[in-house]
């Protein structure tokens, strides 16, 4: 029986540890991929390809919502990383799509909300695969990728406060995906937050540039996998 989390869900805070005689250990990055793997291997929904957004593609048990990430960033053809939901629920609550900021996009009844990584074409030994896919974020954009130890989650910073988290340890995590976003253009936008249903608009605890516990608004879809 999973142990459930009470604590808020907070955005990642990035941590390196320096360990071993070779020099620098990334224990998040390398623990972060481990975790990755398993999250692939445990989904109801097996990850696959997105030909139309050049990557692949992880989808929420109801299909609501999925994080996309690139197999190659020279030739992504609008984001690198980004999230992709069903729209209605947010239009039905004001939103008015075509109001939304530049690093979103709206077509045939699907948001989208992400960022360029980068430019790289990158190199693959053997097939490309989900995994190594995400392996190329963690070693050529180690800065996008963090942990947040009282959740026990590991994330992908998709820009704009907008985040994909997943638990480290699916067995002892109640949330064991979570997709947020952040409400602010949103609003501006027209969407009542707290009307959007099937995501939930709560306060979360973030550290901000000086270390400091602030609470700031977030819209959250966790799913318990298992």
């Amino acid at each position: 029986m999973k142990t459930a989390v009470l604590l808020p869900i907070v955005p990642l805070i990035l941590s390196l540890a320096a360990l071993g005689s070779c020099g620098k250990l990334d224990v998040v990055g390398s623990g972060s991929v481990e975790s990755f793997e398993k999250l692939l291997e445990k989904t109801p929904r097996p990850a696959g390809p997105d030909e139309t957004n050049g990557g692949w593609s992880l989808a929420a048990p109801d299909g609501s919502v999925r994080f996309i990430w690139s197999w190659n960033y020279a030739e992504s053809p609008r984001y690198d990383v980004m999230l992709e939901f069903d729209a209605a629920p947010f239009i039905a609550a004001g939103l008015d799509p075509q109001r939304l900021p530049g690093n979103f996009s709206f077509a045939n009844g699907r948001i989208a909300v992400g960022t360029k990584l980068g430019t790289e074409t990158l190199a693959y030994q053997g097939e490309a695969t989900p995994l190594a896919s995400y392996r190329h974020i963690v070693k050529l954009k180690r800065e996008a990728v963090g942990y947040h130890m009282a959740m026990d989650h590991y994330g992908v910073n998709l820009g704009g406060g907008n985040l994909f988290e997943w638990a480290k340890d699916m067995d002892a995590n109640d949330k064991d995906i979570v997709f947020v976003l952040d409400p602010a253009p949103l609003i501006a936008a027209g969407a009542d937050p707290a009307r959007i249903a099937g995501w939930t608009f709560t306060k979360v605890t973030v550290d901000d540039e000086n270390g400091k516990a602030v609470q700031v608004d977030k819209v959250l879809k966790p799913f318990d996998l298992l």
